[in-house]
């Protein structure tokens, strides 16, 4: 968890330096609160002796009687004393009630102290811990979205979700009780057993049986609790995974009637992580009642031993009550050392989990210096060859063909083909195993991402938006785009026909994951957001499937008049979608089994021909 320190800012350890200071300067009044409760205790008795004489005798009463505490302290009968008794006698003559009333507004004066310092100290450990915890999930935020896909695919998505909010909140809660615990303990239990033996030995040793047997049962608890806590993270992340799952799947859940599966895999999940929390829980139950049976078991063992020490003349009624605060001191920070061990293994659980994900590093990287582009608008692959991390076999295998400035060149092939894939490595969302991939002349790896994806207008095979409104997301890729440009990007994406129908036009808001449009609409709008960043080059990953034909027709006679010099990659399924390309790439197991025009492609390829036939007719095809 230490590794996670350096997300502190300045101000935090200027703040943490102060923390240290209150802590002891609270626990320094803690101390002499010990001290002027004995102090305000024997004011009383040395008071109640001076007023009520008796208490020493019927002869040193009868004296004090008739000739008064000065007179006593000059009589026959005083000298006859002891020096030790001789002061406690002076200390009984000059008691006063200023004496009560001064150890009581000391007592009150130090007790607003300590206060004051635990109210500091809380508000300095809260405000470090949760700005800590603000710059942790940030970095989280920021590293996971750097993440190539291959990244994303090794931490699952109730995963990062998880680490994101649970473990980080886990390192939270430790850090607030390290920051009140980490220095108060140890400086209170040092102070304290130097203060307590220098009171009485016998009872120190009373003191040490009592913490000896709350470190015993502290640390069998932790033997049995510990390995629970660190298996709960990965119970979380599978409870987050079924859940995830099944609200994604919700339509086809409940299309099959399978909502009494999917339940039964959720109550598995759940008790699992119930079972063990509510062993955890148990357990640590426990450690209430013990602590309440130490600290009266003390109690009882310091009152009943310092009866006989008082008897014996060895010590007194207030050094037996300071002697039991510091002894309940010593417990208390024994206990929050125990506790510190008892939460520490569950937030380091959640530590390394995050360290994790800080340390992992994206496996595209970008150059120093971007690469020289000699060409505009060309999209070109050198036996290109991919494989995906851990896979034994490639996708794709030495695909080679260059697209020219204004070229559309269109992909096609059976499902698994390696289509998508192949798309996937112009943006560099991976990087090709074997061979080169080159836009305007360079290698994309030469390429500074953030200026390959700005000559770029992806369009997923899946329409995706984000909560907003419609303009926010057609605005996506270039927020500062004027709304003409919006609604000019929106009417060659056909979008223009249902937005302007919408309650508010360009302001109707979506929601997350534009739930309130439908598969068709959600694609336009996808499509509409490609165009508004003016690319060089557009991806299309199968976009058109979600469109009728009518609508498919029409967007993509917009766009090669809108965007006449602009480049076209297009994976598609359909045919009719792909038939004026000017070059068509037919994929098969990965391998490029076909290069050119439809009509070429017709008479000298057999997979596109039969892909061709399976959609149209002989005469339809012009066979």
């Amino acid at each position: 968890m230490f590794k996670l320190y350096k997300k502190l800012r300045p101000v935090d350890w200027v703040l943490l330096t102060a923390l240290l200071g209150l802590t002891v300067l609270q626990v320094y009044c803690t101390m002499l609160l010990t001290d002027y409760t004995r102090d305000i205790i024997r004011a009383i008795t040395l008071l109640d002796y001076h007023n009520n004489p008796i208490h020493l005798g019927e002869e040193i009463n009868g004296v004090i009687q008739s000739i008064g505490w000065d007179g006593f302290l000059q009589s026959p009968q005083f000298e006859y004393l002891d020096a030790e008794m001789a002061e406690v006698f002076k200390s009984i003559a000059a008691a006063t009630t200023g004496d009560i009333w001064y150890n009581g507004g000391m007592m009150l004066a130090v007790a607003a102290g300590s206060m004051g310092c635990q109210i500091a100290v809380g508000i300095i450990a809260a405000y470090v811990a949760s700005h800590f915890s603000a710059n942790l999930r940030t970095a989280v935020y920021k590293t996971v979205d750097g993440f190539s896909i291959a990244e994303r695919e090794k931490f699952s998505t109730p995963s990062l979700i998880t680490r994101t909010t649970n473990d980080v909140q886990q390192v939270q809660m430790a850090n607030i009780l390290m920051l009140r615990m980490a220095v108060a303990a140890p400086v209170t239990a040092i102070w304290a057993i130097c203060k307590i033996q220098a009171a009485s030995m016998q009872l120190t040793w009373v003191t040490i049986v009592a913490v000896v047997f709350l470190v015993l049962f502290l640390s069998l608890l932790m033997v049995f609790v510990l390995p629970k806590f660190k298996i709960m993270q990965k119970l979380i992340d599978g409870l987050n995974g079924v859940s995830r799952e099944n609200l994604t799947g919700l339509r086809v859940v409940r299309a099959y009637n399978a909502e009494e599966y999917q339940q039964a895999k959720f109550e598995t999940a759940n008790e699992r992580i119930t079972k063990t929390q509510m062993f955890t829980g148990r357990m640590m139950s426990l450690m209430s009642p013990v602590m309440m049976l130490i600290m009266n078991g003390v109690s009882l063992a310091i009152y009943w031993l310092g009866a006989s020490l008082i008897n014996a003349g060895t010590i007194d009624l207030p050094t037996i009550t300071a002697f039991m605060m510091l002894a309940s001191q010593i417990i208390m920070a024994f206990m929050m050392v125990m506790m510190m061990f008892v939460i520490l293994p569950r937030a380091q659980v959640s530590a390394s989990r995050i360290n994790a994900v800080l340390e992992t590093k994206s496996s595209i990287s970008d150059p120093e210096n971007d690469g020289e582009r000699t060409e505009k608008g060309t999209v070109e692959f050198k036996n290109v060859t991919f494989a995906y991390p851990d896979s034994e076999l490639p996708v794709i295998k030495n695909i080679s063909f260059k697209a020219e400035k204004g070229d559309t060149v269109a992909f096609i092939g059976s499902t698994g083909s390696g289509k998508s894939t192949l798309i996937n490595l112009v943006p560099r969302f991976f990087d090709a195993t074997e061979g080169e991939v080159l836009i305007d002349g360079a290698n994309v790896k030469n390429i500074k991402q953030k200026a390959l994806r700005k000559l770029i207008g992806y369009v997923p095979q899946k329409g995706v938006l984000f909560t907003g409104t419609v303009k926010d997301n057609i605005a996506f890729g270039n927020p500062d785009i004027p709304e003409s440009k919006i609604l000019e990007a929106a009417k060659v994406a056909e979008a223009d026909e249902f937005v302007s129908k919408m309650e508010n036009g360009y302001d109707s808001e979506i929601s997350q994951g534009g739930k309130n449009v439908s598969g068709g609409q959600k694609q336009r709008l996808s499509i509409a957001r490609a165009v508004a960043v003016e690319p060089e080059i557009f991806i299309f990953d199968d976009s058109f499937s979600a469109l009728d034909y009518k609508t498919d027709k029409k967007v993509r006679e917009n766009l090669k008049t809108y965007a006449q010099g602009t480049t076209k990659l297009i994976v598609a399924q359909r045919i009719g979608t792909i038939m004026d390309a000017d070059k068509i790439v037919v994929l098969d197991s990965g391998e490029a089994v076909g290069i050119g025009t439809h009509g070429e492609l017709l008479k000298n390829c057999s997979v596109y021909r039969e892909i061709a036939l399976s959609q149209l007719s002989k005469e339809e095809l012009g066979l």
